[in-house]
């Protein structure tokens, strides 16, 4: 997420109350999340395992609850706790609004878009022209959706990331305050859940296709002209590379890549990242035609025994 304009360092640091390392007028231009983090924006981590790792990614900023040697060319806030002090600034730059309307004065419709009884369509939304938005959807707050788009009934955009750290007394939420974007001749079907990013975009790129009840979780990027069927879900931070087919009842672990024409056969668990231009079935998944063999030999074995005991 980008700031609506730079800040510093200190005036960072103010709004949170922590202490820094770094010049006072040091530029600041937003705030992501590790897997997303750019040049001039803010990155936090709070566990000994990832310092390395946010110390020398893209991060100009790192908000960390240890006193570290500062890389060159960027700038810390000390913390006690990054993971609240990482709410303080997404409550600070995009505060929830509530709304009293069914479409709020702040969207932006474009012409030819028809919208059905009973939708939702929150503050700062960007819809695109020649749209068709069935009943009982819900298009939280900064979502944008591109050109010649369908969206069935009941379907969500823009639902909270499902990102919790544990604590002693219980779980606490990291606030979302990213977008899900939808490109050009998008479908989406009924009563579907597509996640915005935390702080970063959940995108479904121009052509792709989802069934009925299908899930996307936070920061998941989908490539375009991609098939995704029914009762399918996709944990957080996923990439999906163009022309991907996934079949019904396809679940993914989080963070991985799939390749671009891969086919993921129904009921795999995607466990791992996989190349593209290849069929994949099973958990843990493999290659359709492997895994198929195995299966076979898999049914011979009660014969084999058998004849063992003659």
């Amino acid at each position: 997420m980008r700031f609506p304009k730079p800040y510093n360092l200190e005036q960072i640091a103010t709004i949170i109350g922590s202490s820094y390392e770094g010049p006072n007028d040091f530029q600041v231009l937003g705030m992501n999340e590790i897997h997303v983090v750019q040049k001039g924006e803010i990155v936090f981590v709070d566990h000994p395992k990832y310092y390395e790792k946010a110390l020398h990614s893209k991060a100009s900023v790192i908000l960390i609850n240890k006193d570290v040697e500062c890389p060159e060319g960027k700038a810390l806030l000390i913390s006690d706790d990054p993971f609240r002090d990482f709410n303080k600034l997404s409550e600070f730059f995009r505060p929830f609004e509530s709304s009293n309307t069914a479409i709020s004065m702040s969207a932006k419709i474009g012409e030819g878009t028809q919208i059905q009884p009973n939708v939702f369509i929150g503050n700062n939304v960007t819809i695109g022209k020649n749209c068709r938005i069935h009943s009982n959807v819900s298009i939280y707050d900064n979502c944008i959706v591109g050109d010649n788009v369908s969206i069935h009934a009941g379907t969500v955009l823009g639902a909270d990331a499902f990102y919790y750290k544990k604590r002693p007394e219980g779980f606490d939420k990291l606030i979302s305050c990213g977008r899900v974007v939808l490109e050009d001749h998008v479908e989406i079907g009924a009563l579907c859940t597509i996640d915005k990013g935390v702080t970063g975009d959940t995108i479904i790129r121009k052509g792709t296709k989802l069934d009925n009840q299908v899930h996307v979780g936070h920061d998941t990027v989908i490539g375009s002209h991609c098939l995704i069927a029914s009762q399918t879900g996709i944990a957080g931070c996923v990439v999906i590379e163009d022309e991907v087919t996934l079949w019904g009842q396809v679940g993914t672990t989080s963070g991985i890549t799939i390749g671009a024409k891969a086919v993921i056969m129904g009921q795999t668990g995607v466990t791992k990242s996989v190349a593209g231009g290849k069929s994949y079935f099973g958990t843990p998944i493999e290659e359709s035609r492997e895994k198929l063999k195995q299966l076979a030999n898999v049914k011979k074995i009660p014969g084999i025994i058998e004849k063992l005991k003659e």
